[in-house]
């Protein structure tokens, strides 16, 4: 379970590290955020029929730093996860790839590549909509 929502977060994560040079019609009107850096996992939800429901993310072990994805300059991310089951707080990293459209965030991580809405995204947030799932990093 903890090794899939490391691939979510990743996943969620990575393809909003990428910023466009385009300037085609296609891209007028991003808004390019800084997205380089770590973000933490803090919330996760759900959004139906306009009605968002946010919790604390369940993945984040108590006494443990929050689970995190690090998006990197070169279109690489490393998702971080802590777990205690085996010792205090072990981390557990996992890489993958993303690509940044106009409003989405395409993730690569383990063979399974995942496309998500880029809901907000500013210096200090990142929120990102999967269906019916969403998901809230802070930086």
């Amino acid at each position: 379970m903890k090794t899939k929502n490391l691939i979510v977060a990743l996943i969620l994560s990575v393809g909003l590290f990428t910023t466009s040079c385009n300037s085609s019609d296609e891209n007028e009107g991003d808004t390019i955020a800084p997205i380089v850096g770590k973000w933490q996992y803090v919330k996760s939800g759900t959004n139906v029929g306009g009605a968002e429901t946010l919790v604390d993310y369940p993945g984040n072990v108590s006494g443990c730093d929050h689970d995190f994805i690090d998006l990197k300059l070169d279109n690489t991310a490393v998702a971080g996860n802590y777990d205690s089951t085996v010792s205090p707080c072990a981390l557990t990293t996992v890489s993958g790839t993303y690509d940044r459209g106009d409003s989405k965030v395409t993730v690569t991580v383990n063979g399974v590549t995942t496309t998500y809405d880029i809901v907000n995204l500013t210096a200090t947030e990142l929120k990102l909509k999967d269906g019916n799932n969403v998901y809230v990093f802070i930086r």
